[in-house]
């Protein structure tokens, strides 16, 4: 039988309902990132970095994407004769079929997977957090510590705490409370999401509590551990880490990666984030572009003018348009004389010439104003906007849209234009 020390389970289903359009038709992990990447290789290559070469990636909504990204596993060194990457949806069983319905539901439906490695631990990831961390110390701080479960914890603002799972230990690091989303806080150190658990206890600890309905480890799993006796500790990470779950959140990691020293190093030798590129030829800039403090995928040409952006790969950004502080992924098309502030345009969009966006004051969006916040202008992919036409601030566009869709060729600040078929 094979054996493998730890192993990781990555949580990749999400829908990712707060990043709005740019999750209609992918799932919140395959979400492009920096100019090259998706948001799923940074955890996955975290696994590689860490010398976790067997990683189970459990997926649920609008997969399509994710797995085609993952394949194998080649660009992280995870296409294995034993561990590698295995994707893994929910599939028909004889008695009762369901869907992952909570975080320790999709674990607890694979139970059969990890134990076909008899691993000693396991590793527990998000599938949609931007960070570097190196799993090994974690788990010889889980070793050291004869822990059952190790959650990693980071500080944030006390301000801040009551949105978190919090913490409060001891001073060797062990867990003697926790609460979730406390409105007095007593500690302000936040559950990552991250979790170590020796496989025994968590194998107990999810058969015991198999039928709670949306099974959740921070619900049910964790309490049920501490209840029984089990050893809890806290590994404090003090490095680089992002929810990218909302807009903002997500605009702010990408503009984070542009900074002159910037927080986020996507350039280190020694911690690779690796992806699954496509052959693409070099980036093209013509004699009448200008480019300043961006990340400009391959494949992209520039005509025009790009400034404080982070540009996908097969980009075309026409001649006299000028980009500020913006998010195009990969493939999207922006025609001539045009205007784009603050602007996030997913995948293989086609904008025609002469379209000003993130024009005017702010105004709170009118379907969805927790998600369209901050000034940001959203775009769906495939979407086409016509020429000529002036969008707000706040604003979300999906779909093939033409010129009736904008009277006297102008969106508002705060308005959502959808066309069906979205």
């Amino acid at each position: 039988m094979v054996k493998k020390e730890m192993i990781a389970m990555l949580l990749a289903g999400g829908q990712g309902s707060r990043l709005g359009i740019l999750t209609s038709k992918v799932a919140k992990p395959a979400v492009a990132f920096g100019g090259k990447y998706r948001i799923i290789d940074f955890p996955l290559s975290n696994c590689i970095n860490s010398g976790v070469d067997t990683v189970g990636v459990l997926t649920q909504y609008q997969p399509l994407r994710l797995n085609t990204h993952i394949g194998i596993g080649i660009p992280w060194d995870l296409d294995r004769n034993i561990g590698g990457v295995t994707v893994l949806p929910p599939y028909e069983k004889i008695k009762s079929t369901e869907w992952y319905t909570g975080t320790a539901n999709a674990i607890f439906q694979n139970i059969d997977y990890m134990d076909s490695y008899n691993p000693e631990y396991v590793l527990i990831l998000s599938g949609d957090h931007i960070y570097k961390m190196d799993y090994e110390v974690m788990l010889d701080f889980h070793k050291k510590n004869n822990s059952d479960v190790t959650i990693a914890v980071m500080p944030v603002p006390w301000e801040e705490a009551s949105r978190f799972g919090i913490m409060i230990t001891d001073e060797t690091n062990k867990i003697t409370d926790f609460e979730e989303k406390p409105a007095n806080p007593r500690s302000n150190l936040a559950s990552m999401g991250i979790y170590i658990f020796s496989w025994k206890v968590l194998k107990e600890a999810l058969l015991a509590n198999a039928s709670q309905p949306n099974l959740d480890f921070g619900k049910h799993v964790i309490p049920y551990c501490k209840e029984q006796g089990s050893s809890l500790y806290a590994y404090e990470f003090n490095g680089y880490w992002k929810d990218v779950g909302t807009l903002n959140s997500y605009w702010e990691a990408n503009m984070e990666l542009i900074d002159v020293v910037p927080e986020f190093n996507l350039y280190e030798e020694y911690w690779k984030i690796y992806t699954k590129s496509d052959v693409l030829p070099p980036q093209y800039f013509a004699s009448t572009s200008e480019v300043e403090k961006s990340i400009i995928g391959e494949g992209t040409e520039i005509y025009g003018k790009v400034y404080n952006s982070v540009i996908g790969c097969g980009v075309t950004i026409g001649e006299g348009t000028v980009v500020r502080d913006s998010i195009i992924m990969n493939g999207t098309c922006l025609g001539k004389d045009g205007e784009f502030n603050k602007v996030i345009i997913a995948e293989s969009v086609e904008i025609g010439d002469n379209v000003r966006m993130g024009i005017g004051e702010e105004v709170a969006n009118e379907t969805d104003p927790h998600i369209y916040s901050h000034g940001i202008c959203a775009v769906g992919e495939k979407s086409i906007i016509p020429s000529g036409v002036t969008v707000g601030k706040n604003t979300c566009i999906g779909g093939i849209t033409t010129q009736e869709d904008y009277p006297d060729n102008i969106l508002p600040s705060g308005k959502t234009l959808i066309k069906a078929g979205e």
